[in-house]
């Protein structure tokens, strides 16, 4: 059977001091946002999921976007190499779990940046955000790691947002999703599908046509709805100060046979 773990990191109490860069900066409430990502890791676990923490890394803010440290396609991880150079620290603990759990390890080089919330996975086609955290060089590494196992890699220019997953998201049909005037190049997309809400264009595929999404998108969920979706809502306010959603706070490895 297909796996169903979930990685995830409990937050840094330093993520007040998280990294903001396209929206103007929030108080953060950390021992509310404890509480929302333990809300999460729950939300997670009632549909199936089984959860692996990856050690806290307390030095380092934004380290709850456990996303960004590592790409996993089939049953490969490939490491990531932060465009912001205070978040390579996290990497070392989300490597040490992949490899825990049966990974076979890459990683990305220098002069190689790449955050693992610029890559999206649409059935075998991997679309990989080019713009303010992730550069050429890591696009091209992500290809010759990713292409020989089968994945289609499409790189897509990334500018109004933080990162790809910021802006664009994919239902389980692979009709991809997003809040249009923050999608540089919807054409690029087969099927693209504009929501009504910034934090619409964010889900999580929990199986069985569950979308795990952020309570702050009611009228996205109400369309997803009436599509036939099955939308589960968990209130992420205080990751939303850091730009951050729903994707980037868990890792899901599908494909670890065992």
């Amino acid at each position: 059977m297909p796996s169903q773990k979930a990685l995830i990191r409990r937050p840094s109490p330093r993520l007040a001091e998280g990294l903001v860069t396209h929206i103007e900066r929030e108080k953060v409430d950390v021992d509310l946002a404890v509480e929302q990502w333990e809300a999460y890791a729950e939300a997670l676990r009632t549909h199936g999921w089984e959860t692996v923490e990856v050690d806290p890394v307390d030095d380092c803010p934004d380290s709850v976007f456990v996303e960004d440290a590592v790409v996993v396609f089939r049953n490969v991880a490939l490491i990531s190499r932060p465009g912001a150079e205070s978040r390579r620290a996290e990497t070392a603990g989300v490597e040490e779990a992949v490899a825990r759990l049966g990974c076979s390890v890459n990683w990305i080089w220098e002069p190689g940046t790449l955050d693992g919330g610029d890559v999206l996975k649409v059935g075998d086609t991997v679309y990989v955000g080019r713009g303010g955290r992730t550069n050429a060089a890591g696009v091209q590494q992500l290809r010759a790691a990713l292409e020989p196992l089968g994945a289609r890699v499409v790189a897509v220019p990334v500018n109004k947002v933080l990162h790809l997953k910021s802006a664009v998201t994919a239902l389980p049909d692979g009709t991809v999703i997003g809040h249009e005037p923050l999608v540089d190049t919807p054409t690029l997309f087969p099927r693209f599908l504009p929501v009504p809400e910034e934090s619409g264009a964010h889900v999580v595929l929990l199986g069985g046509g569950k979308l795990l999404m952020a309570a702050s998108a009611p009228k996205t969920a109400e369309l997803f709805a009436g599509l036939g979706h099955d939308p589960v809502l968990v209130d992420i306010s205080e990751f939303e100060k850091l730009e951050g959603c729903v994707t980037c706070l868990s890792v899901r490895l599908r494909e670890l046979y065992v």
